[in-house]
């Protein structure tokens, strides 16, 4: 069975709306240097001819995102702010793997708790519950950081009482991160690491510490979106559940 690519779809959908919107409606009339306003809301009938138009591509856009492409065997939570959680883990298990098919020498992954924007129910995974998961178009990326980074960003997860990480065990006490591992080792931090992480942390975002001037950095040009798809297709095509489990990576006090 042949499955439509969710992007080229979404394309072709936008710009079918944007040439019948400019093509059959006018909202702003030029007159020199004047315009008139017209209202947008509910009292605008729908046009036959749009919906029409657009209706193949929103069928085909809800069967894609209708999908089943996994089964999770445990509810993926996010319950209340504890250090570690179901949901967490998963997301930063996936990164990692999906990341070392890239780089297999990749050492850790991490995230943070508010870029994950649903919960994933026990049962079925669909290609749409993974878009309302990560909405957003960030990629993945490799950093390679010092152990003095490193060790700011566990004051970073532990300052917010954990965050989500794959391949790094920590304890959060009084505030602070003690027994720091990561890749199984007690943390040195005169070497350096590598991590797996996306682009809009590396950037800055949810102000996280410790991934500014890396030793160095690598696009992957793969959005954590994908990752997760691929991620959760590949258990399946193995024959696999997504069997989440807490582990104790991050412990509080």
């Amino acid at each position: 069975m042949k499955h439509f690519n969710v992007k080229n779809i979404l394309f072709v959908a936008l710009a079918a709306s944007s040439i019948l919107a400019s093509s059959c409606h006018r909202y702003f009339s030029n007159a020199r240097n004047a315009y008139t306003e017209h209202q947008i809301d509910s009292s605008i009938a729908p046009s036959p001819a749009y919906l029409q138009y657009y209706a193949p591509y929103k069928q085909q856009l809800e069967a894609e995102m209708n999908r089943v492409i996994g089964h999770t065997d445990v509810s993926l939570t996010q319950p209340g702010k504890p250090p570690e959680t179901l949901l967490g883990n998963f997301f930063a298990d996936a990164l990692l793997a999906e990341g070392r098919k890239l780089h297999p020498d990749a050492e850790f992954s991490f995230g943070t708790k508010g870029g994950l924007r649903i919960e994933l129910q026990k049962g079925d995974i669909t290609i749409g519950h993974l878009f309302e998961l990560m909405p957003f178009e960030n990629e993945l990326v490799l950093l390679e950081l010092s152990g003095e980074r490193v060790q700011q960003l566990a004051q970073f997860i532990a300052s917010k009482n954990g965050q989500p990480v794959a391949g790094m065990r920590m304890t959060i006490k009084n505030g602070q991160p003690t027994n720091i591992q990561v890749a199984g080792a007690p943390l040195d931090t005169s070497r350096t690491y590598k991590l797996i992480t996306y682009d809009y942390l590396a950037n800055g975002g949810d102000n996280a510490l410790g991934l500014d001037n890396p030793v160095k950095r690598v696009n992957l040009g793969k959005k954590v979106r994908e990752a997760l798809i691929d991620y959760v297709s590949q258990h399946t095509q193995e024959g696999k559940h997504i069997n989440t489990q807490l582990d104790g990576r991050i412990t509080g006090n």
